[in-house]
């Protein structure tokens, strides 16, 4: 039995540093690679010193390769600490701190804006990243609507006010305003603007 452990742990092992370089080898084709559309298990797999089937095993399919690397930059690059600002005593300072941690992660790498500009031509990108977006307008509906707009707030005022941050915080607006500025600049920007947002919600 002690004999069946051990290999089980190693195999585990194994099949965690193949997936690493995987997803390393994925990341690095998004920023790389010229030509989005051939991004593919094949390449991937190869750039990794492993086989199709061992990519196909572990993700399923391009469109969970995708999801995977997305998550992965996501959690480099701080997306994790919405859950602290999201706690933050002073809501409108959670959301200021929300606009700088989104700042961040879409300067950090450049496979986000490789993902996002992808989105035009593949639906595969398209249906992921939508799908992670929505997350950011969840949890801004929490921090608005449900600790920052006043009780009269007007269902369309608090609707409104929800869109337009989700608009400005998001990685399109971002890539808009970034040539010339430092994203610090950029950053400060958006959280002007979000603040703006939320003044219908006073009353």
């Amino acid at each position: 039995m002690p004999r069946r452990v051990y290999v089980s742990s190693v195999r585990t092992a194994a099949a965690a540093e193949k997936r690493d370089r995987v997803l390393e080898a994925a990341a690095k084709a998004l920023r790389e690679d010229a030509s989005i559309a051939r991004f593919s298990l094949e390449g991937v797999a190869k750039a990794a010193g492993v086989t199709r089937l061992t990519v196909y095993n572990q993700f399923g399919s391009r469109r969970g390769l995708l999801e995977a690397v997305f998550d992965d930059i996501a959690h480099e690059g701080g997306l994790h600490a919405i859950a602290d600002a999201m706690a933050m005593v002073d809501p409108r300072d959670a959301l200021d701190r929300m606009v700088e941690i989104f700042c961040g992660f879409w300067n950090r790498d450049p496979a986000v804006g490789r993902l996002h500009d992808a989105m035009a031509t593949d639906p595969e990108f398209a249906e992921a990243l939508l799908e992670r977006n929505e997350r950011r307008r969840q949890g801004l509906t929490a921090l608005v609507v449900g600790r920052i707009a006043a009780k009269g707030a007007s269902r369309k005022a608090r609707r409104d006010a929800v869109d337009t941050i989700f608009a400005l915080t998001s990685y399109a607006m971002f890539a808009m305003l970034r040539p010339g500025r430092p994203a610090e600049e950029v950053c400060g920007l958006i959280q002007s603007a979000s603040r703006a947002a939320l003044a219908p919600l006073a009353s």
